[in-house]
């Protein structure tokens, strides 16, 4: 039975116990060697993109140092999750003490923001290169291009670190997160007192983080469509610059509400519901460097040129 006495997360141990997943008999292993592929292809294709923007100067240009920056995100995201649901699968583990806890739904929380930022920043760089391209050097230079992607996670940062500032010292009740994973929301619920402050925090920062981003890239797409109209040659251009960007935003904004509309339904399964909420931290990162190596030529070609000559510096 649940332990419900009060207790205060940085004066006394807690070791919660997440919920989890129903895992019929002997489909443990299965369900760990799905989750150890699924791992495998996005630290294995978001690192070796990782890997050759950083390494290839060629590539150190604006467009692919915030890939580079949202891939990283990615990593953030899967790497905070799946791991612990490799465990859970395996050796049916499911408790968590308090600060590892904090810490998953601290990254998981900055993997989701961040990645909206990120986006964000990217749509911007796309909107100056395809409408303003002879300014577009002396617009987005270097110090511009880092300024950039350091706000892009100073934003995300900042505004989750002071969501998961207003219930440090929040009594709890209970041990059992009924969910996978820790998020801000599950430790919530199991506190012995209302919590306002951080319930309409959390809504305003949703709210204002989607909105915000969905304006910006809205405006920006809006003048490059404007810019492709006007001028002929523009629009190539805009498709080879944007089109993976603009399927990256889509397919997160898809994995969210699929998560939205699955918990509208209270006859779902938890199961599925529990499902469905991982796919916002699986499916981008697993599918993002399959989309980036396929739409981009100069990234693709680059990959096969980076690993070309490591195998050829070995024989």
């Amino acid at each position: 039975m649940e332990n419900l006495t009060m207790v205060t997360p940085l004066k006394q141990p807690i070791v919660f116990e997440l919920e989890g997943f129903y895992i019929p008999p002997g489909f443990g292993p299965l369900l760990f060697f799905l989750a150890l592929f699924t791992y495998m292809v996005v630290l294995l294709g978001n690192g070796v993109i990782v890997y050759v923007i950083v390494m290839d100067k060629n590539l150190h240009r604006p467009m692919f140092v915030m890939v580079c920056h949202l891939l990283v995100c990615d990593l953030l995201g899967s790497t905070a999750v799946l791991p612990g649901l490799m465990m859970h699968f395996l050796m049916g583990q499911k408790r968590i003490a308090y600060i590892p806890a904090i810490a998953q739904a601290f990254s998981v929380h900055t993997y989701g923001v961040a990645v909206q930022t990120v986006l964000g920043a990217m749509a911007y760089d796309r909107y100056i290169a395809v409408c303003e391209p002879l300014r577009y050097h002396a617009i987005m230079t270097s110090a511009r291009l880092h300024s950039c992607c350091a706000l892009a996670w100073f934003i995300a940062l900042v505004v989750i670190a002071v969501l998961f500032g207003f219930h440090m010292n929040v009594p709890l009740c209970g041990r059992t997160i009924h969910h996978v994973y820790c998020s801000n929301q599950s430790i919530l619920s199991l506190a012995c007192i209302p919590t306002p402050v951080s319930n309409i925090y959390g809504l305003s920062l949703t709210w204002i983080v989607n909105t915000g981003i969905f304006l910006i890239i809205a405006f920006s797409y809006i003048r490059i469509l404007s810019a492709s109209l006007r001028q002929s040659g523009v629009h190539s251009k805009a498709f080879q610059t944007c089109a993976s960007h603009l399927l990256v935003y889509v397919l997160y904004q898809i994995a969210v509400l699929i998560i939205v509309i699955s918990y509208r339904f209270p006859s779902a399964s938890q199961n599925l519901k529990k499902f469905f909420s991982i796919l916002f931290i699986i499916v981008p990162p697993a599918i993002n460097p399959i989309i980036y190596g396929l739409v981009s030529k100069d990234l693709r070609s680059n990959i096969i040129k980076q690993f070309t000559t490591q195998v050829c510096h070995k024989h």
